[in-house]
């Protein structure tokens, strides 16, 4: 800012203040301020010459300036049309996500990809503008391209570079997880030892099944083609390595491979596998008992064998965890209120390996399950009366209550099917309640082996994030290798979410976050800076002072802003 002087046609000096700025290589100055003529200026000047009182004014503004207590003035017309085509509101919660990523250091692991392939469109501007739009906006490659253009700063590619990113993408994705697995080191602390692995399937809206699109059991009971994504996770929840197979592969062949791939490229040896039971094959059971590595498996009492099962349902030889005392469950609180837990161990051996079988039972679940279930008996009630709603019966679908027969209640052959509640199947399902079994090889405190296993529910949520908050599903694309690009980037934007979210405290739910970075938008001022035009909040107070730079001010001025892109790609 400087001291601008005119002479008017009657020779009396005004004063003004003007600020030059440059864009694009073209400079232009703009009056900031206008302070008046010379005998205007003389009348509150309290003695002093105009120019010296000026020059003062004009030292205050930059003192101001530097400390960032500027008062900006905005002129705006009533009268005057908005410039045509010119865009004024940009989005900049993609900032928070800005600062993750390269701090991971993707921008240069893309710059390594792009030597190694000679491309000469920006791979950086391309993966980060998917990442970030994969969270804040998601939707299909196009959309995302659209989308891109809302943020304060523009990307600097075609669409058709996207496409061809993609395939680039999905033959370095093995390399892009080792790098940003060593990087994300020096961002977060990662326990490498404990890996929780799963595996989900993601659906397309196409009829004919073809290469790594096959028909499989669908997690939505979709009749459609799926593939299927196994996931790794360390033990304080960012995903670690993720695979794709087809819709039609057995789940529990899919975690050897994954796991051989994150031994040899993360150079990780010492760690307990935990999976649920649909995961826990004897191979990968016997896999996970060699060298430094342990396993923590669900086992289903329903499908053990018949005096194990006796074993762990019989009211004797429980105790409370941290207690020596032995405890009949028929003597304790069976009320829901009751949050202790109490279990019961033995040593098994199957198939040459020696097991650690866990029971913990909790009456505060076992109260949960049963208040599921008879509102599932209410329901299946209703398929009895309305029998033209019975469905095909899944694993928690009230029908499985509900018996089919030709026979009435007093033995006769009835001429119409006779629908009743199955009372045995109710009875069968009440014995469980309450009661939950581990496999392990590991000699470890009980509690703490429950305490590890508890937190299996944040691979399911990381699943749920994937799907809902970010809209993985359906898939688009027909390549193999864009879709195996596609989960890539997916993978990205949920370890970057969920560094975000650790940086957060985890105080806020995934939908507030997304929903507050979608929201937080500018309106750009030509000459003074960007105005915040979201709402102030505790989520927002923290976005800031964790990131250490601040968007909330009523103005940010441009070379402010500049600032803070900068810092944003350290």
């Amino acid at each position: 800012m400087r001291l601008k002087i005119n002479k008017s046609k009657n020779a009396i000096n005004y004063y003004a203040i003007v600020d030059t700025k440059t864009k694009d290589g073209k400079r232009s100055t703009k009056i900031y301020k206008r302070l008046g003529n010379e005998q205007q200026i003389l009348k509150i000047s309290n003695g002093i010459s105009a120019r010296e009182w000026a020059e003062k004014e004009v030292a205050k503004l930059k003192k101001a300036y530097e400390e960032k207590s500027l008062k900006v003035i905005a002129e705006f017309s009533q009268s005057e049309l908005i410039k045509k085509d010119t865009q004024t509101s940009f989005n900049g919660g993609y900032l928070f996500l800005q600062d993750i990523y390269y701090s991971l250091g993707l921008n240069k692991i893309c710059k390594e990809i792009s030597d190694k392939y000679r491309i000469k469109y920006d791979l950086n501007s391309v993966l980060s503008n998917l990442i970030y739009t994969r969270i804040i906006e998601p939707s299909s490659k196009l959309s995302a391209f659209e989308t891109a253009k809302t943020f304060l700063e523009q990307p600097n590619f075609e669409l058709q570079n996207i496409y061809r990113a993609l395939e680039i993408i999905a033959n370095e994705t093995e390399n892009i997880e080792a790098q940003v697995y060593k990087n994300s080191l020096k961002v977060v602390n990662r326990n490498t030892k404990i890996l929780y692995y799963d595996c989900t399937n993601y659906f397309f809206e196409i009829e004919q099944a073809e290469g790594i699109k096959q028909y499989g059991k669908s997690k939505e009971n979709r009749p459609l083609p799926i593939v299927q994504m196994g996931l790794f996770m360390d033990g304080d929840g960012f995903p670690l390595a993720f695979v794709i197979n087809s819709g039609n592969t057995n789940e529990q062949i899919t975690l050897k491979p994954l796991e051989k791939q994150i031994i040899k490229d993360f150079e990780l040896s010492k760690f307990v596998v935990c999976t649920d039971a649909g995961l826990a094959s004897i191979d990968n059971r016997l896999f996970n008992n060699i060298q430094d590595r342990s396993f923590i498996v669900t086992q289903s009492l329903k499908k053990i064998k018949g005096h194990l099962r006796d074993w762990a349902l019989s009211k004797d030889g429980w105790h409370k965890l941290n207690s020596k005392k032995e405890i009949n469950l028929n003597n304790i609180d069976n009320s829901s209120t009751n949050e202790e837990i109490y279990y019961k161990e033995r040593w098994i051996n199957e198939n040459n390996l020696s097991q650690r079988l866990i029971v913990s039972y909790s009456p505060k679940y076992a109260a949960y399950q049963k208040n599921v279930r008879n509102n599932q008996i209410e329901r299946a009630k209703n398929l009895i009366n309305n029998p033209s709603s019975l469905s095909k019966n899944r694993q928690n679908d009230p029908s499985r209550f509900v018996t089919s027969s030709f026979v009435t209640t007093d033995g006769e052959i009835a001429d119409k099917r006779v629908l009743t509640l199955n009372r045995e199947a109710i009875n069968n399902e009440e014995m469980f309640d309450g009661f939950y079994a581990v496999c392990t090889t590991l000699e470890d405190d009980i509690s703490e082996i429950i305490k590890v296993n508890k937190r299996r529910w944040e691979i399911e949520e990381s699943f749920r994030i994937l799907k809902t908050d970010f809209k993985a599903r359906p898939v688009y694309l027909k390549r193999e290798d864009r879709i195996k690009a596609h989960f890539t980037t997916c993978f990205l934007s949920l370890l970057i979410y969920r560094i975000l979210e650790h940086k957060l405290k985890e105080k806020y739910t995934s939908s507030d976050i997304i929903n507050t970075l979608r929201n937080m938008n500018f309106l750009k001022k030509e000459g003074c800076g960007y105005i915040p035009t979201f709402k102030r909040t505790n989520l927002t107070d923290s976005l800031h002072q964790q990131f250490e730079f601040r968007t909330d001010t009523e103005i940010v001025p441009e070379n402010v802003m500049k600032k803070i892109f900068k810092k944003t790609k350290k």
